[in-house]
């Protein structure tokens, strides 16, 4: 007899890997090497922009390289036409989160490879 998967569980799992990914990216622009020096510029554009990053993870079925450079594109899109940022300043922004890419994927991935102990 096959195996039943619980549809709830893969949400849940994705759901948990996405917002994740997005506290571990907000932490890390704010507390990793260049911390202190992004927390002095961070404006309150940047800081709903990783907001609004972290709102489209948490939604994601599924979240790979892809898909969250997708994300970072799109809302960098709506911010550069309704915002007073330059459009550097949100380029900036969005290299930086991308960037940050590695480092999300390895704490989903050992949150995932814990939660199956």
């Amino acid at each position: 007899m096959p195996k039943k998967t619980n549809k709830s569980n893969v949400v849940g799992i994705a759901a948990l890997g996405a917002t994740l990914a997005g506290l571990a990216a907000g932490a890390y622009f704010f507390f990793g090497p260049n911390g202190k020096k992004n927390q002095k510029n961070a404006k309150a554009w940047a800081i709903k922009m990783k907001g609004d990053v972290v709102e489209k993870l948490e939604a994601a079925k599924e979240v790979t390289e892809p898909i969250y450079h997708n994300i970072i594109d799109t809302v960098a899109k709506k911010y550069a036409k309704g915002t007073k940022a330059t459009q550097a300043e949100i380029d900036e922004l969005a290299k930086d989160l991308k960037k940050h890419w590695k480092t999300i994927s390895a704490a989903v991935a050992e949150k995932k490879s814990s939660k199956k102990k």
